[in-house]
């Protein structure tokens, strides 16, 4: 039934209930849903999404080697996230001294090619895994590191941000990833996938953080070369990004995108009034802070506030903004989810 509601709402046919979806990585959640650990048994993951309706599944894969194996790449490191501090990280030295450095860079030169067939095969092989491992949600292919979050990776946020102050010179390094990215959305293309996931945290969470004129200059445009070959295969684009960005919804739409993921910073009213008949939308107005810190009775607001406007949206899958992290309660997670599945349903009998 959950692929069948997941396909309904990708293809914009208003199934009887809103589709769901979430990123969780809250182990005690899932130990308590499913009584498996998912630490020790892999099957815990697909059990927790059975039980919690989960009718999309995200799916992404950049390659099959790391950047930083074929070149130089940034680590900034990673801060505690999972349980128990697993994906702690220390950063490590940037690579680049200068950023005259910076701008004589090649992402294509650096890190090289694959075979289009080979990492057809590569990502085809992927998908058709993570499809069977989830047999009852609608599983995508993606692709993470595609411009920003590309250059993010490479050079780190200060080298970044020193690099986009010459926007010239940085749209030519940019330029770079973007030849990169277009071979592998070529290869994800001649794949059986049926809708893509591009990814890229090209903004902040106050807004951009570089003048607008130069993401709808360089940086949209590209976007939409990026995306023709898979449009042009007959897959659906949903982009996904980090932070606010609100005052660039049309200009996805207009480069091609089929859907969009965002966080509750970015308006969800606005993209409901703009997008909701004609598009994906992924997101909610629960926010996972409000499963952390907050009542009950706040989770209820915002799950209501989500439901008056979602419900006429065909292609509306309800997601709790900045996911399910650790942190979050048990308790708190098992009301969100049992009061949202009480009213969930469109109520078209």
């Amino acid at each position: 039934m959950s692929l069948e509601i997941g396909r309904a709402a990708m293809e914009l046919r208003a199934p009887s209930r809103l589709a769901h979806t979430e990123y969780c990585s809250n182990y005690a959640l899932v130990r308590e849903v499913t009584g498996k650990d998912p630490v020790k048994d892999d099957s815990a993951w697909r059990d927790f999404q059975d039980a919690w309706d989960f009718d999309f599944c995200w799916g992404s894969h950049d390659g099959p080697r790391a950047w930083s194996q074929m070149g130089r790449a940034t680590d900034m490191g990673h801060a505690e996230f999972l349980e128990n501090g697993t994906d702690r990280r220390e950063a490590v030295a940037c690579p680049f001294k200068d950023v005259q450095e910076v701008y004589a860079f090649d992402a294509v030169e650096e890190y090289g090619l694959y075979g289009i067939d080979e990492l057809t095969e590569i990502y085809e092989s992927f998908y058709q895994s993570h499809q069977a491992a989830n047999p009852n949600q609608y599983c995508t292919g993606g692709y993470y590191k595609t411009l920003i979050s590309g250059a993010i990776e490479i050079f780190g946020w200060d080298m970044l941000l020193t690099a986009a102050a010459d926007r010239r010179r940085f749209e030519k390094t940019l330029d770079s990833i973007f030849r990169l990215t277009m071979h592998h959305m070529l290869a994800w293309s001649r794949t059986s996938i049926e809708a893509f996931i591009c990814h890229d945290d090209m903004v902040w969470t106050a807004g951009p953080f570089m003048h607008p004129d130069f993401y709808r200059s360089a940086i949209f445009p590209r976007y939409k070369e990026l995306w023709k070959p898979l449009i042009a295969a007959g897959k659906k684009v949903l982009y996904c990004s980090d932070g606010n960005w609100t005052m660039f919804g049309e200009d996805i739409a207009a480069a091609g995108a089929h859907g969009f993921i965002f966080e509750p910073l970015t308006d969800l009213d606005v993209f409901v009034n703009k997008f909701g008949k004609s598009h994906v939308l992924m997101s909610s107005k629960v926010d996972c802070r409000t499963l952390t810190f907050e009542s009950k009775e706040r989770i209820a607001a915002e799950v209501d506030a989500t439901l008056a406007i979602a419900k006429d949206c065909p292609g509306f899958f309800f997601a709790v903004g900045n996911h399910i992290p650790s942190n979050v309660p048990v308790e708190n997670a098992l009301f969100f989810m049992d009061y949202l599945r009480d009213r969930w349903r469109r109520n078209f009998e």
